[in-house]
């Protein structure tokens, strides 16, 4: 058998080729072998007149200058405006989320009520921060602004009123650091674990690791439905014109390893197909929003999940193999390159 068939001969029979979590009974205490974290620049705290910079680990979402991280909810460009290095909600816009896809991570927000305020409770400096899409964090004007407790600012929408009301005035900067924990779910769509959530308000802890129940919503308590283990972050549009800037985002343990994006229908749709190279079959499909690949040789079929790093560049979710697109002038899929284990094979379309 050759090489590269070897390989998946092995995921077939074998356990998965990544890295179990490391534990803390992997090394002795205070061996001077063990690796050392890398080394980061940690960055500068933001002031009312300035946003501070970002660590140096961390993906710019938005820095004041373009929304090229942004995307309508269909795909479209945002219509939300930038104004003197901000980014300001426009009513009646639509949300907005970002191209690359997230799961656990360590977000950083800062935003601003509008000035003078205007209207009450929810009707007043209202947007919201949403981690998958699924799970928001709220967004309100909750100085001096009477609404019920778990819908205002930094509440867990729906579920986790913040421990205190650490709001400052409309018009002044505040900053949410969000550290997210995704769901998990078994092998059967079933729920493994919840999501976890931890906030910091203005550099207060609000939220301490409170467990979601499921999506947030209003008058909803959904259910967890299985879901990918990585979706784009959303920002609300509730008709109030509140202002964003020094949006930032790091991702946490294994959900770091890979970058992730969300493209359209049309694009991934063009890369449907069967290819083939030998007796090596490669058969795409999207059997729900993602594109999947059955990957077949004589006496075998494996089926894996495909996330997006690149237009052209597929990795192979539970898998180390990537899939790297040849495509036409208009995004077809003419042929594919599979790599795994330092091995590849190109096959053209049929």
């Amino acid at each position: 058998m050759k090489p590269l068939l070897l390989l998946l001969a092995a995921f077939a029979t074998g356990p998965f080729l990544g890295t179990r979590a490391a534990s803390v009974f992997d090394w002795p205490q205070h061996d001077w072998s063990r690796p050392r974290p890398p080394i980061i620049d940690p960055g500068t705290p933001s002031t009312d007149e300035k946003p501070g910079k970002p660590p140096s680990d961390a993906i710019i979402l938005f820095d004041g200058t373009h929304l090229d991280a942004w995307r309508s909810m269909d795909g479209s460009a945002p219509k939300w405006v930038i104004k003197d290095g901000v980014l300001e909600c426009v009513r009646g816009s639509g949300y907005i989320r970002t191209l690359e896809a997230f799961g656990d991570c360590q977000l950083h927000v800062e935003w601003s009520a509008p000035t003078p305020p205007e209207g009450s409770s929810q009707g007043r400096g209202n947007s919201g921060v949403f981690l998958m899409g699924l799970y928001e964090v709220q967004v309100l004007d909750s100085h001096d602004n009477m609404t019920y407790a778990d819908g205002q600012a930094a509440a867990a929408y729906g579920q986790h009123p913040p421990l205190v009301n650490a709001s400052r005035p409309p018009g002044k900067w505040q900053s949410y650091d969000i550290i997210f924990t995704r769901p998990r779910f078994n092998a059967h769509g079933e729920l493994a674990s919840p999501a976890r959530l931890t906030v910091l308000h203005n550099g207060v802890l609000v939220q301490n690791n409170v467990e979601l129940v499921g999506p947030t919503g209003w008058l909803e308590r959904a259910p967890y439905r299985r879901h990918s283990d990585k979706l784009p972050l959303s920002l609300q549009d509730h008709g109030n014109p509140v202002r964003y800037r020094n949006l930032w985002i790091r991702e946490l343990g294994s959900d770091a390893k890979f970058k992730e994006n969300i493209y359209d229908d049309a694009t991934l749709n063009k890369l449907v197909g069967r290819y083939r190279v030998g007796d090596l079959s490669i058969v795409i499909t999207r059997p729900a929003d993602l594109l999947q690949a059955a990957i077949s040789y004589p006496g075998k079929t494996m089926s894996f999940p495909m996330y997006a790093e690149s237009k052209n560049k597929f990795n192979l979710r539970t898998f180390d193999g990537t899939i790297t697109f040849e495509t036409s002038a208009d995004g077809t899929g003419q042929g594919l390159v599979f790599h795994i284990g330092g091995e590849e094979r190109k096959a053209r379309r049929e």
